[in-house]
């Protein structure tokens, strides 16, 4: 189903004329190494780009045979048609001859004779080359390009000024001779598993594919029987899997492309997302927005797309215009040589439009003013990864939560476990607004999918009825901070940094302290009214506890967490509007 979704995806941006044709796949090149019709050196043309700072080769439509083209084997046998690396054009380092016969063999084999200009001096410059190393150093000494060209990574091609076409594979014959070239005689024929096609040219090594972090630099294999003992019935690598040659092809430009494009991929943790709908449409373009970082020269764009998801009930977008259009989510991972699928989602524009309108309600919670409306997945599992660093964050911890997004189903539970040891290990902020509103997506969608008659759904912001000892202990935690931080202004460290983690897990062995504390702090209040306030909230908080656990679950444990940033909110907020009204008090004066 994989397979065949990609080469549908094949199919309809070769009919928009957006992805190489069969035959061709999409690569960088370098230089062109400008020839004469006999092969002499004539001049090195550099075709890198600048990308921000930095050089890169420039994209075009490059010859693909045998599915080779992002990925060498050790043999140096294996060359490109008109194009590869320096290693290979310039026969460098110690199979040197073994790469410049190769090249030599590839032209030989797939185009043969010919008339072409182009391609016959690329012949005569490498078979000249073979004989005698002299004939490459007017590029390998070049003043400006040598040093590159002898460190032999550099993409390079080449150029006839005769022949009418910028680069010799753009000649009409090697188009012709990609198109017609007769299978050989090792060739294997059988059905193949994605189109259905019978008696077709099998693929035995299917495509790589690149841009998977963390995966192989080279590029890796999502199809591959590369052990002796993932083969059956005798068969061998790919042919145990029969998919031919061009489905093979097909598909693997399409994960490729899926996989360079920024609109049409996400990279979060270990993991590497691609999606795509059946046709056009804007929710294609526009899914990266929900969960990706905002960029940085255009901070508002996700915001804007999040707005229009919420409104779409109203407006029709997604659901009414392609809402019936199928959509694919692929999530994929490293493993050594090979990639892993981690998750594999199929449904409707509409479908994943709700699911993920779901998951903002979830995440909806009170925050500071200054604090994003809107948060990325990368952002929210930064959070909880340790020092906040991405690096950190835990394996397959990114796969999971993506994958119960666009599920609709509980988040994992791993999920909840690493934001309560980092609330526990970050004794400087502790409950973040992000960890906290985390915390409330978690529990919310857990019991929405295993209710409960004794607990009850986490608000937005503070619930002064919610019955979950503790929330109300959180709560109680918050305020006799806030108690301590009026009494003693300016102090270092307050019972937030000495005593979250036993008022969370253990209540019962420090709140009996705390509360004795408490009466020494309110006794330094100078503004009594002050303390009355303070002893009301604490007589409402207590009047909802009628002892203090010795111990906390997880999910109790969590709701502290939300309690106690709920009632931190609350204590800013009312000095706000504390402050609001004063400075309108002064207006009315004047």
């Amino acid at each position: 189903m994989i397979l065949q979704a990609l080469k549908e995806y094949y199919d309809r941006k070769a009919v928009e004329g957006l992805i190489a044709k069969d035959g061709w796949i999409r690569g960088g090149i370098d230089f062109l190494l400008e020839l004469d019709p006999n092969g002499d050196i004539m001049g090195i043309s550099d075709l890198r780009e600048m990308n921000g700072k930095k050089r890169v080769s420039r994209q075009m439509d490059v010859p693909n045979i045998g599915n080779q083209a992002l990925k060498h084997s050790m043999s140096g046998k294996d060359a490109n048609l008109l194009w590869d690396n320096a290693g290979f054009v310039f026969g460098l380092g110690d199979k040197g001859n073994l790469r410049l016969q190769s090249m030599i063999e590839a032209i030989d084999k797939w185009i043969g004779e010919t008339s072409d200009v182009g391609v016959s001096a690329v012949r005569q410059f490498l078979t000249r080359g073979l004989k005698d190393r002299l004939h490459f150093n007017p590029a390998l000494n070049h003043s400006e390009f040598g040093e590159l060209l002898q460190e032999g990574n550099a993409k390079i091609s080449f150029s006839v000024p005769q022949t009418g076409y910028r680069v010799v594979f753009n000649s009409p014959v090697v188009d012709n001779a990609l198109g017609s070239h007769e299978e050989g005689a090792e060739t294997v024929f059988g059905t193949c598993l994605v189109t259905g096609g019978n008696n077709v040219p099998i693929q035995v090594t299917h495509p790589v594919t690149k841009g998977v972090w963390g995966a192989q630099s080279a590029g890796a294999c999502i199809v591959s029987f590369n052990k002796d003992a993932f083969n059956s019935y005798g068969k061998t690598q790919s042919i145990n899997a029969p998919v031919s040659k061009v489905a093979a092809s097909q598909y693997g430009k399409a994960l490729n492309k899926l996989l360079d494009s920024p609109r049409q991929c996400i990279h979060i943790g270990d993991a590497s997302t691609v999606f795509w709908s059946e046709k056009q449409s804007t929710f294609e373009s526009d899914f990266s927005l929900f969960f990706k970082e905002p960029e940085k020269d255009n901070p508002d764009a996700g915001t804007h797309k999040v707005k229009a998801l919420f409104e779409s009930v109203h407006s029709g977008t997604y659901l009414t215009d392609d809402g019936s259009d199928r959509f694919y989510i692929l999530g994929l991972a490293p493993n050594a040589a090979r990639i892993a699928i981690r998750f594999w989602q199929v449904g409707t524009i509409s479908e994943f439009a709700s699911r993920i309108r779901q998951y903002f309600d979830d995440f909806a919670i009170v925050k500071p003013p200054k604090e994003l409306q809107y948060y990325s997945i990368w952002r929210i599992l930064v959070n909880l990864a340790t020092q906040d660093k991405s690096e950190n964050i835990p394996p397959n911890l990114a796969g999971d939560f993506m994958r119960s997004i666009i599920d609709g189903t509980p988040y994992p539970a791993t999920l909840l476990q690493a934001v309560l040891r980092r609330i526990r290990s970050d004794t400087e902020n502790r409950v973040k607004p992000i960890r906290a509103a985390l915390i409330k997506a978690y529990l919310n969608r857990y019991h929405r999918f295993y209710p409960d008659p004794n607990c009850k759904e986490v608000n937005m912001e503070l619930d002064v009825n919610q019955p979950s000892v503790g929330y109300q202990l959180g709560r109680l935690f918050a305020t006799l901070e806030k108690i301590q931080e009026e009494a003693n202004p300016g102090i270092n460290a307050t019972i937030r940094e000495r005593f979250y983690g036993a008022a969370c897990a253990t209540p019962v062995t420090v709140y009996a302290n705390l509360l004795r504390l408490k009466n020494h702090h309110l006794a330094k209040l100078e503004h009594k009214g002050r303390v009355i306030e303070f002893e009301r909230l604490l007589g409402e908080i207590m009047g909802n506890l009628s002892d203090f656990p010795a111990h906390l679950d997880l999910h109790e444990q969590g709701r502290f967490a939300i309690g106690y940033y709920h009632q931190r909110q609350a204590f800013f907020s009312t000095k706000n509007n504390k402050q609001n009204n004063s400075e309108m008090g002064e207006e009315e004066k004047q």
